[in-house]
């Protein structure tokens, strides 16, 4: 089954093309400064050089049609007709209590990744646009809503709600959501396979760090606990967000810097985590450049890793041991720093690093831990599109038997 994978974003659409049936890639992309001047989308198909197309793409229809352009044209195409793409995966960043796994896209469907707007603000009203968009464009073909939230919904309550006035759970829906679940969900079930246990067998931490940074404690192949919370700033240290701290915090610096709820949103999401800290940049590359001649790119690395380290032994703590951790994203794929400082004084654990592995990058995927660990240690890249398009076949043949 050919499935178009869509992630939409406020000025952007990244998209894939895959056989679900062999897991194959086609080709891939993305559309970028949707609405704005100097629109540009970059295409790659497989086996083919990258191509960039300059244009006006004044909204999220206009910028699917152009994909579907592309994946038609003689040179840089993957399908001859648009009757070729059989299904449609949308990446939906929330799906609050309402969605325990993916599902067929309705007007019900529609209804509540609307009502869930008020908890993702910047990231579902866009999953509408791409939604409405690839239905315009390929009326008939089934859609299919695949959601951030959804693989945290196992989590107990003790994991999920917060020590305030319960009607305001009730009321508002405030509680732990959880993010990055199609990524944890992957390289847990992935490090399943790759130690060749079941994995409702294993205890798997999975940190997925990147500019957005999560860890998730997954007990026996659901997820009890994860670090981000009723949005994505709670948790660990980020690139520009703050992670966890004291609420009383934010209080005081509103009334002592006189800002309002939005200047103090901005402060936590867009000025605070690695570029706050160091002064220098959200990029760890270039923090982990600084590390040994700048104090406060030492300071602002160190403040990671220590974050990490924390919730690693909380989630072992939380379900009763651990048998496998997993790094994966920009940072956990590439940072070999961070994946050694993050586990320096586990060995108590059972954790037992080995250094030539980890400093290796012969392959992407693989692991990183002494042969006599009693914990392993897996390096492995994320495939959320893959997970996107698995689930879309899945549900789109269910809905048809």
């Amino acid at each position: 089954m050919l499935v178009l994978v869509l992630n939409a974003g406020s000025s952007s659409v990244k998209y894939q093309v895959l056989n679900a049936k062999n897991r194959e890639l086609l080709a891939k992309g993305v559309v970028e400064r949707i609405g704005m001047s100097g629109a540009v989308l970059t295409h790659k198909k497989v086996g083919d050089k990258e191509v960039r197309l300059t244009g006006e793409i004044l909204d999220h229809k206009m910028a699917i049609e152009y994909v579907l352009s592309i994946l038609l044209s003689k040179n840089h195409g993957v399908i001859k007709d648009r009757s070729e793409i059989e299904a449609v995966g949308h990446r939906v960043v929330h799906g609050g209590e309402a969605f325990k796994g993916s599902v067929l896209i309705n007007e019900e469907v529609m209804s509540e990744i609307r009502r869930c707007i008020d908890y993702a603000p910047l990231h579902n009203p866009p999953n509408l646009k791409g939604i409405n968009a690839a239905m315009q464009l390929l009326p008939g073909v089934p859609q299919v809503a695949v959601f951030d939230t959804a693989f945290h919904q196992t989590m107990p309550k003790h994991a999920y709600l917060y020590a305030l006035p319960y009607t305001l759970y009730k009321r508002h829906g405030i509680r732990r959501y959880g993010f990055h679940g199609t990524s944890h969900r992957y390289v847990s079930d992935r490090a399943a396979e790759l130690v060749g246990k079941p994995k409702e067998e294993l205890r798997i931490i999975t940190c997925h760090l990147g500019n957005g940074a999560s860890a998730a404690a997954i007990k026996y192949g659901k997820s009890v606990d994860t670090s981000m919370g009723f949005t994505p700033l709670e948790g660990l240290m980020m690139g520009t967000r703050s992670g966890d701290l004291d609420p009383a915090i934010i209080l005081q610096i509103m009334h002592k810097e006189e800002l309002t709820p939005n200047d103090a949103t901005t402060l936590l999401n867009k000025h605070s985590g690695l570029v706050g800290v160091s002064g220098i940049s959200s990029d760890m590359r270039e923090i982990e450049e600084e590390y040994e001649k700048n104090e406060r790119a030492k300071v602002a690395h160190d403040i990671f890793t220590y974050r990490l380290r924390k919730y690693i032994g909380a989630y072992a703590a939380a379900m009763g041991g651990v048998d496998v951790i997993v790094f994966t994203g920009g940072i956990g794929e590439n940072s070999v720093m961070v994946r050694e400082h993050s586990l320096q004084g586990l060995e108590f654990m059972g954790v037992k690093l080995d250094k030539a592995k980890n400093e290796a990058s012969d392959k992407k995927e693989r692991e990183i831990s002494a042969d006599d660990s009693q914990v392993k240690v897996w390096v492995i890249p994320t495939n959320e599109e893959l997970v996107i398009a698995l689930d879309t076949m899945r549900i789109v043949k269910e809905a048809k038997s």
